[in-house]
């Protein structure tokens, strides 16, 4: 659908609007707060480190309102508080939320009220490409850069680029936004939309801590015997430690694939396997180290086989979840959407062993379609 004569109107304001300094002070962000106070709309972004340092942290926000496209340095050291509280206060739009949501909880503690999750709008519209880029091409006729996601966003100064980039995240939101409002009150699904960004806020923004049996068992772990799983643990915790000490992500110091078979060759042999891998000479002899831990842990000190949780289906109700999936698919395929999304593959399994008492954590409109039959 091409953009009306008023949606053109914003576009065209959109594209003439000229670039603002970074906000980088207290002083700047006051007069941001005091802009977005009174604003109708806000859409927002996030940048991070994630490919470059460990942990991550928040390098860049995009902010957009009607006429302005600013950028906020959270490294600048200013106070994010009264912005965090202001943002509470309005629906936010984003594009792909879930991560952003999951970066601003852990970093900031801030969690939104509201949020109109463009490419959640166009999955449930049945879109097959809902990347931002595809959405702005196919929607408002605009070719966005699709790089430079690999940059390091921590860098500073920000390069003309970079900034370029970064405003054209959310300075197309609220247009494309409105396309799909539009198609989803048409389609009847503007209330799935509502409910499943609820829903994404709550499971995104969940506080729970790690399970320590679990965080380390990583890809591949599952096929190593007691002794090698005993071994990989001590590497992971390894690698942990020298990810946080040298602020790289954790794959850039041993890779899953490798810790893996370091620690079945470990097991096997009985003994430190040569060579190690290529890595500096500090990092060989805390990585000798964490081996000969492992290589002297007893059969006590092994880690247990992962709990299987739940028990297996019998023969009727594995027909049972046959025939809920068959109805899934079938109504998934009558609206264009992807089956998951009407329901996931754990919530037919509850369904079959529950049945309708316990509609699996089902949303409404997901119960509706799959349990009360309606097109």
């Amino acid at each position: 659908m091409p953009p009306t004569g008023p949606q053109r109107g914003l576009l065209l304001l959109l594209k003439i609007i000229s670039t603002q300094a970074v906000i980088n002070t207290d002083d700047k962000l006051t007069l941001l707060l005091s802009t977005l106070d009174a604003a109708e709309w806000i859409a927002v972004d996030t940048e991070a480190d994630s490919l470059h340092a460990y942990p991550e942290k928040l390098c860049l926000l995009q902010i957009s309102v009607v006429g302005r496209d600013e950028l906020v340095d959270p490294l600048a050291g200013i106070d994010l508080n009264p912005l965090w509280a202001l943002l509470r206060r309005h629906e936010i739009i984003l594009h792909g939320a879930d991560y952003d949501l999951r970066l601003l909880q852990r970093g900031f503690q801030f969690v939104p009220d509201r949020i109109f999750d463009t490419m959640l709008a166009a999955r449930l519209l049945g879109y097959n490409q809902f990347s931002l880029v595809d959405l702005v091409r196919s929607k408002l006729d605009i070719v966005l850069e699709k790089g430079p996601q690999k940059m390091d966003w921590s860098k500073r100064p920000l390069t003309e680029r970079m900034e370029r980039y970064a405003r054209n995240d959310t300075r197309y939101l609220k247009p494309l936004a409105d396309l799909l409002i539009s198609e989803l009150q048409t389609q009847g699904r503007l209330s799935w939309h509502q409910e499943t960004c609820s829903r994404l806020i709550a499971d995104a923004t969940k506080d729970s801590p790690p399970d320590p049996d679990n965080i380390w068992r990583i890809r591949g772990s599952d096929k190593l015997g007691p002794k090698a799983m005993a071994i990989l643990r001590e590497l992971w915790h390894w690698r942990e430690v020298e990810a946080r000490s040298g602020n790289k992500p954790p794959y850039f110091i041993l890779s899953h694939e490798l810790m893996v078979s370091l620690a079945r060759e470990a097991a096997d042999k009985g003994c430190i396997p040569t060579p190690l891998p290529h890595i500096p000479s500090r990092r060989q002899k805390t990585l000798t180290a964490a081996l000969s831990i492992g290589l002297e842990l007893t059969e006590s000190q092994f880690p247990s086989p992962r709990q299987q949780t739940g028990r297996r289906l019998s023969y009727a109700e594995q027909r049972r979840v046959e025939e809920l999936r068959r109805l899934r698919d079938r109504r998934a395929a009558a609206l264009q959407l992807p089956p998951p999304l009407l329901a996931s593959k754990a919530a037919l399994v509850s369904l079959a062993l529950h049945g309708c008492a316990n509609t699996a954590g089902l949303m409404s409109w997901q119960r509706e379609l799959l349990l009360e039959g309606k097109p």
